[in-house]
């Protein structure tokens, strides 16, 4: 990731677009957590806790990448 002297600030449709995306991604965590709990097979709810796992990486990548920006964020007056 470029450092911060490089970045520019999102627009308010990729803005949008991340929130949504961190959206989904907490509903399919939540839904892989659900499904877990519920499988008896452990190979197969290994299997679903690895997708829960990698959902919630997604989740770190795309409010990290909020956070990195913020500091490029431009302020509003009111």
């Amino acid at each position: 990731m470029p450092s911060n002297n490089q970045l520019k600030p999102l627009t308010s449709k990729e803005l949008d677009y991340i929130v949504d995306c961190i959206s989904n991604e907490s509903s399919l965590a939540k839904h892989c957590a659900a499904t877990a709990a519920s499988i008896q097979n452990p190979t197969v709810q290994q299997t679903i806790m690895g997708l829960l796992h990698k959902h919630e990486n997604h989740m770190d990548t795309l409010i990290q990448t909020l956070q990195s920006h913020q500091s490029v964020a431009p302020t509003q007056s009111q």
